[in-house]
Formats: structure tokens, sequence, C-alpha cells
């Protein structure tokens, strides 16, 4: 096991590598200046001069790249001309937000998905049957700022039953900060209030992020449990008389999970991407509104901070998705 992980880290080191190649590449070759950006639109030419000097933006790119990631090592992401702040400081702000708005929304797509698909393949080609797998159909064709409007509009606007946008309440205070996800630290402070107005907050947003997931997760959990319930070894436990219950929970849905989990560690990493829409539409103070706004503004490295941060998300949760596979499964563990 321990191989194992030194090999997927010592991938994951080369992939990031890649990744920030990419990034570089990109930002540098992009239409603007960003020294003029940074200086200002009323700044003179010398001022343009002295800022690209003083970013090293007059130097060679091979050699701004090493400097690149010299910083990186550091964990000086550079200076946002957006918000004039350290990119750091402000993936340290927003980061959190992304991150505990797709955890919530990861869970209901798993809470709900593999129920659901499971009851779809007991009952194939039953009514139960088509109604779910209507609804994985439209989790795959809806788009999600679609869906987010619709959200807005029906349960926020018609309903008045949820909170249009944002991330908590005009007059709310928000919990001394630990993690940064406002849940989290509002249940570490006892404060109840601020955790359900948190929450309160979050339900659409995650609603609207979760739904591709959550159909991709019915999809995948169905047609395993199909595929597992038809085996010998299925048959041959009901033919003993072992109860339908224990046969899908035991013997089905313990096989059929694998391909599920590495959809699940998929589907994390794509919502990570996925947020740009959906925190825009609902207004909430994540790095993909974050992005998003530097992006409008041709501000570059707070855009190559967010790519990173994500890659390097994605990546660790592919890892882990590893890891459990090599725990679970006897056979990839044999082939360590």
């Amino acid at each position: 096991m321990s191989r194992l992980i030194l090999k997927r880290l010592a991938l994951t080191a080369l992939m990031l590598l890649g990744l920030a190649v990419v990034t570089f590449t990109v930002a540098n070759i992009a239409p603007g200046d960003p020294a003029r950006l940074a200086a200002g639109p009323d700044a003179t030419q010398a001022m343009v001069e002295r800022i690209r000097e003083e970013r090293g933006l007059n130097q060679a790119l091979p050699l701004r790249f090493g400097y690149y990631v010299a910083d990186l090592l550091t964990g000086d992401l550079g200076t946002s001309v957006y918000t004039g702040r350290p990119v750091a400081e402000d993936m340290a702000k927003f980061l959190p937000a992304t991150v505990e708005l797709v955890l919530f929304a990861i869970t209901l797509a798993v809470i709900f998905g593999i129920p659901l698909g499971v009851a779809a393949a007991v009952r194939q080609n039953k009514a139960s049957d088509h109604l779910i797998r209507l609804i994985a159909v439209s989790g795959v064709a809806l788009p999600m700022f679609w869906l987010g409007l619709m959200l807005q509009w029906y349960l926020a606007l018609e309903l008045d039953l949820f909170p249009l946008g944002g991330r908590l309440g005009v007059f709310a205070d928000v919990p001394p900060t630990v993690t940064g996800m406002y849940t989290v630290d509002a249940l570490l402070a006892g404060r109840l209030d601020t955790f359900a107005e948190a929450l309160s907050h979050m339900l659409l947003p995650a609603l609207a992020l979760s739904l591709p997931a959550l159909a991709a997760i019915i999809r995948v959990n169905r047609a395993e449990m199909l595929e597992v319930l038809g085996r010998d070894y299925v048959v041959n436990a009901r033919a003993q008389g072992i109860g339908p219950g224990r046969i899908v929970g035991a013997y089905a849905l313990k096989n059929a999970i694998l391909p599920t989990l590495a959809m699940i560690g998929l589907r994390f990493g794509w919502m990570l991407g996925g947020t740009v829409l959906v925190e825009g539409v609902f207004d909430f103070p994540g790095v993909g509104l974050y992005a998003a706004k530097a992006a409008v503004s041709s501000d570059f490295e707070p855009i190559m901070a967010v790519t990173l941060a994500l890659g390097a998300a994605f990546m660790l949760t592919n890892l882990v998705i590893d890891l459990l596979y090599a725990a679970l499964d006897p056979r990839v563990r044999a082939q360590i």
C-alpha cells in the first residue's frame, strides 16, 4: 500500500507541474498587458515600465516560469489587480466557501443517488424505475445555471422558502473563523442560529450543483447493481432462501459500489470546476465567483491560482479513490 501511495504522489506532483506549465503559458500569451492593468488606466508609460520591471515581466519566459514555480513553493501566489490583496489571502478567504458548497452538494448526491440507483435496479422496468431514470436523464440534460435560476424564481421568489443568494444574511454575524466553512465554524462556536442561516443560503446552490452528480451516480449504480444481481452467486443466494434485503445489501451493493465510488470521485472534481456557474448565479463568494470576476478584469494571477488549487483538489480526490479501491478490492491489492 505504501508503494502505491508513493507512486500516486509522484504522479500527482508531475501532473501539478504540467498544470502549472499550461496555466502559466496560457496566462502569458493571453491578450492584455498585466503591467498596464496593475498600473491603472491613468498611468504614464514610465509607471507601466517600472511595474513591469518590478514584477519581472520584462524577463524571458522560461526565467519567469522558474521564478513562478519558486514562488509557488513558498506560498506566494502573487497579488490580485482586482482586489489589490495577495492572492494567497484571497484564496484562504474564498476557497473554504467553495469546498463547503461542493462537500454539501456531493453529500446530497450520494445520500439520494445510491439508494435511488439501488431502487431502480431492484424494480427494473417498473414505474418507479422509469421515474428514477427520468430524474437521471433530467440531471444530465438540464444546465446548472438554468436550474439555479429556476430554483431562485420558484423557491426563493415565489414561495419565499430560501434566501435568493449570498452566504449569510445581511444582519447575520460571521462565526469565529476556524476552518473558513461557516456551517462547521458555527457548530464549533455553538451558534445554531448562524448554522441554520448558513445552511439555508447554501441549500439552493448545492441542489443546482448536485443534480448532474446525482444523475451520474444513479445511472452507474443502477447499471452495476443490475449486472451483479444477475451473477451466479446472487442467484444461488436466492435459491438458498436468503432474504432479498440481505442479498441487495450484503451481496449486490457491496460489489457494485466500487465503480460508483470512482464516479463520485470524478464528479467531485467536476463539481469544483462547475462552481463558477453556480456561484455566479447565487452570488456565492467562493473561488468560482472570484475567478470569474478576475477573468472579466484580465487579472491572470488569481485565475492561475484557482486553476492550480482546483486541479490539485481533483488529483488528490483521485488519489483517495485509488486508495479506497485498493482497500476494498482484493484484486487491486494483489497487483500492488
